[in-house]
């Protein structure tokens, strides 16, 4: 069996689910019963960064959207519907948006080269961060700094973007408490660590 065998997918399933039997022969009857987590997790779809194992969280715990480069664009029907379905339907509290540090999407925006297909019109919003913050961004030293300072940007267009969309605003008109925040991971130390953009309510998102 070599290593990306779907086989592998089937043993480590059975070995999970007997791992999960022995500590809580509950967990599967009772995560059938419904779904009803708390948090909605906008993040990028590096096979490095997957929600659950980031934030500690076990399945039925967080709904999750994934994306290249966790770009939220107001036009993505995908992210719009799995937007609507968790705050209107699983009334969700926390809206996520998480990037991270070494964020091989980020990188792509950076460069010239053109040869990435739908990648390259996915990634144009990362472009104009770019030339929106040029000074900003040239006054750090070392390209890999820049990179990491354009990731959290994005993550902070990020959150507007999701605050100003039509769905969340409904959800503030009639009184829902839902914030939204941004975050970031570091793929070197395992990390989370929060920009302080948190937006709770439709004067903050202005």
């Amino acid at each position: 069996m070599t290593s990306g065998s779907v086989d592998k997918l089937f043993d480590g399933n059975v070995a999970w689910r007997a791992r999960i039997d022995e500590t809580d022969p509950d967990f599967f009857p009772r995560l059938a019963q419904q779904q009803a987590p708390h948090y909605f997790w906008i993040g990028c779809s590096d096979s490095r960064v997957p929600a659950n194992m980031v934030a500690g969280l076990d399945p039925g715990e967080v709904f999750v959207h994934r994306n290249v480069a966790n770009v939220v664009h107001s036009s993505d029907l995908s992210l719009l519907s799995a937007l609507e379905y968790a705050v209107e339907v699983l009334k969700v509290s926390h809206v996520i948006v998480c990037g991270h540090y070494g964020c091989g999407g980020v990188e792509a925006a950076t460069r010239d080269d053109h040869s990435h297909g739908l990648a390259n019109h996915w990634l144009e919003p990362i472009r104009r961060l770019v030339k929106d913050n040029h000074d900003a961004l040239g006054r750090l030293a070392e390209a890999e700094e820049r990179r990491d300072r354009l990731a959290e940007l994005n993550v902070l267009q990020g959150v507007r973007r999701v605050a100003q969309t039509p769905i969340i605003r409904r959800t503030w008109a009639l009184g829902g408490q839902v914030q939204i925040h941004g975050l970031m991971y570091g793929l070197k130390d395992g990390r989370l660590r929060d920009l302080g953009c948190t937006i709770s309510g439709e004067q903050g998102a202005s």
